[in-house]
């Protein structure tokens, strides 16, 4: 109902927390004993924040038109292939896979149709490699810090490994994926 009242939704977290330590469900201390969260929570919001501030500051457009013009005149099986190997290998660069997806996603959605890339076969690979992109790194998404964090793998061997594995996955979805969505009609 946040939408029909015009309320966010931190807002309306905020409101729950507030009434559950006005109730005595929970007290402060319950609230400073959960610094992971807190943690999580400051570090989460900052780096969507800043996904959200480099749209607005025309970054993320003056990107996707940069990135549309250099790759004019292609045709679209080398834009997505290129597209997707940008995709993947940028979030190298991202702390979160939220912020990577919320930064990138539609700006290399736009630039793939603009393209000639069939758009539904566009938007889910785009979407698979959301999702694959999250072993790159030991702090690439939510679990990531946590398996890392086990020291099994150091962070050379971590980053390399998937830099590796990160061939298997685009050759197997690009190739595979691609042919076994025609297969079923998508495109």
């Amino acid at each position: 109902m946040g939408s029909t009242f015009q309320i966010d939704a931190t807002l309306t977290a905020f409101i729950a927390l507030a009434l559950l330590l006005l109730t005595g469900v929970l007290n402060w201390n319950d609230i400073l004993q959960e610094k992971g969260a807190w943690n999580t929570l400051t570090w989460f919001s900052i780096l969507v924040m800043m996904a959200n501030e480099l749209n607005e500051l025309g970054f993320i457009p003056w990107l996707s038109k940069f990135i549309s013009r250099d790759l004019h005149g292609l045709s679209w099986p080398i834009v997505l292939v290129i597209l997707i190997l940008f995709y993947f290998y940028s979030h190298y660069l991202f702390a979160s896979a939220t912020a990577h997806v919320s930064a990138m996603y539609t700006a290399l959605l736009g630039v793939a149709i603009a393209a000639g890339v069939p758009p539904i076969l566009a938007a889910l690979l785009l979407g698979f490699f959301g999702n694959l992109f999250a072993s790159t790194t030991n702090y690439s998404d939510g679990p990531a810090p946590i398996l890392f964090s086990s020291g099994y793998v150091s962070q050379l061997d971590w980053w390399r490994l998937n830099g590796i594995l990160g061939i298997f996955y685009i050759i197997s979805w690009l190739i595979l994926g691609s042919l076994w969505m025609k297969v079923c009609g998508f495109y």
